[in-house]
């Protein structure tokens, strides 16, 4: 079990609202934040967290599970409604998990974010 994610981003004067604004249909928010570092999180404990230093290459990617189909939608709503580019909207993705539904975007940094829903209907 992973207990957390790290990504370097370019600009954590604009990093931290972006990501927001693409978690908030995930239900994450920052829970804590300084100088160099911004920590997300549903609950308290951050396990999401993106500092200063990127960006890297190769970009990383990272998904999200979802509980279901809607928060993937609202997360790909919210993502290009921040700016993000997009790499692939949400759909049923049976080449990966059978019926996962899923969608992809690049962050300003070009890391790959995904959010998915291993969920039937």
């Amino acid at each position: 079990m992973i207990d957390h994610i790290v990504i370097a981003v370019s600009a954590l004067a604009v990093s931290p609202q972006f990501y927001v604004q693409v978690l908030a249909p995930l239900q994450y928010q920052v829970v804590t934040q300084d100088d160099e570092n911004c920590g997300f999180s549903i609950m308290q404990r951050p396990d999401f967290w993106i500092q200063t230093g990127g960006p890297v290459s190769p970009p990383v990617r990272v998904a999200f599970t979802c509980r279901d189909r809607a928060s993937v939608d609202g997360f790909y709503a919210a993502a290009t409604a921040a700016g993000a580019d997009s790499q692939a909207k949400p759909e049923v993705r049976t080449e990966s998990h059978g019926d996962s539904y899923a969608a992809t975007i690049l962050d300003p940094d070009g890391n790959i974010i995904e959010a998915v829903c291993h969920r039937p209907q």
